[in-house]
């Protein structure tokens, strides 16, 4: 297995930013070895270090925490000024994870896609080699996705086709010059790629096997996806069909609130696991002193609201601060749940004048999260008034995920005029609803390497 990871990692060491005309000039190692067996595309896909690691800078640049001057001085640079939004985030420096990673993804999906059609296809393998197929396409589908929430303007229907998208990686070939596509291009590709993930994978969902994608998880990425591209109706659609292939809640009265850890790899809403960056500075256990919750959205939870009780703790100052998410890990739950799922139903719900599936949804869920005897259905007048109780319920449920980044770039876009408000050593500063900034700069390294055209951010 080593032999397969050095592979990928010396291939990619030059896709990132070394040298391509050294990489090349390298003589042949013969302890390199290319995966050619369903066995060995099995063993890349299960590499988590890799395929289940998404970009952070968009948390980081979110509005769930704050954190102190003086801990802020000890960030990588990244993460300094991804934090106060300013134009120039890197200064210079490249190697930037949040590239990096998922075009590591893109490309293990690309060996495995190319090297599936040397393998014949038997009654024997035939179920494997269809899931291990749907795999790769939803994990390429997965990183195009992720890079797209960062590096590309939201959707927007009448300029996708000329806003500039994210390179779109289709085969492993070093060689290949790949410039950016249109933002609307990448969507197509991420949803070309997923739809046919979901006649490939398995329908059986695997309890004990959360970091493998399965038909229901194609599904829920299809709904997060149309969800971003503010298309509401589709969005609904892939929320429902994920649910009736896995639908389940946990009551958070059966958990233990007193503990740091109250969730583990296994929990029952995790459809994926994933998570964030494990090279960030701030968002892991080992910092969460230094990342304080928002206090707005701290005080927005109920005390008989036990999400207050599992999601936070209180440190030594008397601030909240993070306890372990939905892997039982240090590092944040970036994947997908079935808690997002019912979000999305209701909201699309909502958006479509249903105020009684959606309040019926949002009821289901909300009543997994208060302490027992304690919650009260949620009414609405109207399905605008559902619209934002579960507007306010899905920021409340789904902190510290990275999905805030792109609820703020999909609902400013929309008129919500949310601006976000940061002090650091005394300096005020503020992200406008719609700036610029909301789309973050290519890495300076891939610039200089593939001669892509960069954001504009002032």
């Amino acid at each position: 297995m080593r032999m397969h990871f050095y592979f990928l990692f010396v291939t990619w060491c030059c896709l990132a930013g070394c040298n391509k005309s050294k990489f090349l000039d390298e003589k042949p190692r013969s302890d390199l070895f290319v995966p050619t067996t369903l066995e060995d595309f099995q063993l890349l896909l299960d590499n988590e270090t890799i395929m289940n690691e998404t970009p952070v800078l968009g948390e980081i640049s979110a509005d769930n925490f704050y954190t102190t001057f003086n801990f802020w001085q000890t960030l990588a640079v990244k993460e300094q000024f991804g934090y106060i939004w300013a134009p120039d985030i890197y200064r210079g420096e490249g190697n930037i994870g949040d590239w990096n990673v998922p075009y590591q993804q893109v490309f293990t999906a690309n060996v495995i896609l190319e090297g599936l059609p040397k393998i014949k296809v038997s009654s024997a393998n035939e179920k494997h080699w269809k899931n291990t197929k749907g795999s790769a396409l939803f994990f390429r589908a997965y990183a195009f996705h992720n890079l797209v929430q960062l590096f590309s303007p939201v959707f927007d229907e009448s300029t996708a086709i000329n806003d500039l998208g994210v390179p779109l990686r289709l085969r492993p070939n070093i060689e290949d010059v790949v410039s950016r596509s249109s933002v609307r291009e990448t969507y197509q590709r991420i949803i070309a790629d997923l739809s046919e993930a979901t006649q490939l994978l398995e329908d059986v969902f695997h309890q004990n096997n959360r970091n493998r994608p399965s038909k229901a998880a194609a599904y829920a990425l299809l709904a997060r996806v149309y969800l971003s591209m503010g298309l509401y109706d589709k969005a609904g659609l892939y929320a429902d069909s994920c649910l009736k292939r896995y639908d389940t809640l946990i009551d958070y009265n059966t958990l233990n609130s007193t503990t740091g850890r109250p969730f583990d790899r296994n929990f029952g809403e995790a459809l994926l696991q994933s998570r964030l960056l494990s090279t960030t500075g701030l968002i892991k256990a080992s910092t969460f002193v230094y990342c304080i919750v928002d206090s707005s959205l701290y005080n927005s939870y109920n005390d008989n609201d036990l999400r207050k009780l599992l999601f936070y703790q209180i440190n030594n100052d008397g601030l909240p601060i993070l306890k372990f998410g939905y892997n039982g890990s240090a590092l944040g739950f970036s994947g997908l749940a079935t808690d997002e799922m019912y979000l999305i139903r209701a909201e699309c719900y909502a958006r479509q004048g249903k105020k009684d599936q959606a309040l019926a949804d949002l009821n289901s869920l909300m009543q997994m999260r208060w302490k027992k005897d304690m919650f009260t259905p949620f009414t609405a007048a109207t399905a605008d008034e559902a619209l934002n109780l579960i507007l306010t319920e899905r920021r409340k449920e789904l902190p510290f995920r990275g999905l805030r980044w792109t609820d703020l770039r999909r609902l400013n876009k929309e008129g919500a005029n949310i601006t976000l408000t940061r002090i650091l050593n005394g300096t005020t500063y503020t992200l406008p609803p719609n700036s610029r900034l909301y789309t973050l700069p290519i890495p300076p390294d891939v610039i200089q390497l593939g001669g892509i055209e960069q954001n504009i951010r002032e």
